[in-house]
């Protein structure tokens, strides 16, 4: 998934979870999953970052 759909669907999840109608193990399902998408948003952010730093070092 890109990185936009990745905050879209945590965004998501958010919405779901304060809604607080989710029963506790749909709640901590979502939870987990939402844990998985920060980390993989985290991931695309640290790649795209030391994208623009290589080609800001090319520059140079």
């Amino acid at each position: 998934m890109t990185f936009e759909e990745n905050l879209n669907a945590l965004s998501e999840i958010t919405k779901k979870l304060e809604k607080n109608t989710l029963t506790l193990e749909e709640s901590v399902e979502l939870y987990q999953k939402g844990i998985r998408l920060s980390a993989e948003c985290s991931k695309q952010l640290s790649n795209a970052k030391l994208k623009i730093q290589e080609h800001k070092e090319e520059k140079e």
